[in-house]
């Protein structure tokens, strides 16, 4: 009963997950930790792309109503269809040209930020927080509950999402809760492959079995344990996953399913400008544009935290 009870203890005092340290330590692991990952960052040129898109995106989204030359909603009969301003025809007040109904292209675009963002952020967090969740319980307690989570998994991942989307929306109406609901029903089934598969690896780590030997509970043990240590690893996923909801959304605002009038998403404008595409090809091309370089850095950014996730980079 001794040895057990010394060995125990040796393993519970070299877990790092168990391990008490002072604040300042811990203060100052942290310090080193974010200092390490500036230094890669600043060492990846894709890393610092992605970094400035993202920040220029936000802060965008964030002072759209101060950057926005004129309201997004203002109609100017009188400068229906106006060209960019370098063209021929084309006007500074207008730098980006006008739509149909003589709204400032430039304006919605800033202001379509905000509902894009919005929508890919929020639908993210609803599927991380679902997947999450379910992959925690099914990966850590198995048996019934995890054949009846990967059942209904196996289940979503054999249908198309859109399609899924689709249906529910032209049940319940299309809207901004609506999207965002939606879309974060259909994605969580990424979050809980893998976090389930996450787990079912830490579970058989020496820390964890000797919080199982100290009387741990189970709700303490995958939150403090498990959830921690598959952080990282959601933290890229997440990253990526918020490119994809944004083209998604954009894809059922073209469809005229996602967001509605008075709202404003580069998705909606792409709709409105597919029928000048012709003769006023700007309506739609500066908005595809802005979906294009968004996702783009948002890619670029979670590439570069995939490499800082990986333990190969973390060894060096």
């Amino acid at each position: 009963m001794n040895v057990i009870q010394r060995n125990t203890n040796s393993v519970v005092s070299s877990s790092p997950s168990i391990e008490t340290s002072s604040p300042a330590v811990r203060s100052a692991q942290r310090a080193s930790r974010i200092r390490r990952w500036l230094a890669l960052l600043l060492s990846s040129h894709t890393g610092i792309a992605g970094a400035i898109i993202v920040l220029l995106v936000v802060f965008i989204a964030a002072f759209a109503p101060v950057l926005a030359p004129h309201d997004p909603s203002h109609t100017d009969l009188g400068a229906m269809l106006m060209p960019p301003a370098w063209l021929s025809g084309g006007s500074l007040d207008h730098v980006l040209g006008t739509d149909n109904l003589g709204r400032d292209v430039l304006s919605r675009i800033l202001y379509g930020a905000r509902v894009s963002l919005v929508v890919g952020i929020c639908a993210v967090i609803v599927a991380g927080i679902i997947g999450t969740a379910l992959g925690l319980l099914a990966g850590f307690y198995g048996g019934w509950i995890d054949v009846a989570i990967m059942r209904i998994t196996d289940s979503l991942l054999a249908l198309p999402a859109m399609l899924i989307m689709l249906v529910i929306i032209g049940v319940f109406g299309p809207g901004l809760v609506t999207l965002v609901f939606v879309m974060g029903c259909t994605k969580w089934v990424a979050y809980t492959r893998l976090t389930r598969g996450e787990v079912l690896s830490l579970k058989q780590r020496d820390f964890v079995r000797a919080a199982y030997a100290i009387g741990t509970k189970n709700h303490v043990i995958i939150l403090r344990h498990l959830l921690p240590n598959v952080f990282s690893t959601l933290i890229v996923i997440s990253t990526l996953s918020v490119g994809t909801a944004i083209i998604a959304e954009s894809s059922l605002s073209f469809l005229g399913l996602g967001i509605q009038p008075p709202d404003i998403s580069w998705g909606y404008m792409l709709s409105e400008g597919q029928s000048y595409l012709s003769t006023s090809w700007w309506i739609a091309t500066f908005p595809g544009f802005a979906i294009t370089i968004t996702v783009v850095g948002i890619i670029f950014l979670g590439d570069w935290l995939r490499d800082m996730a990986d333990p190969r980079q973390k060894r060096q």
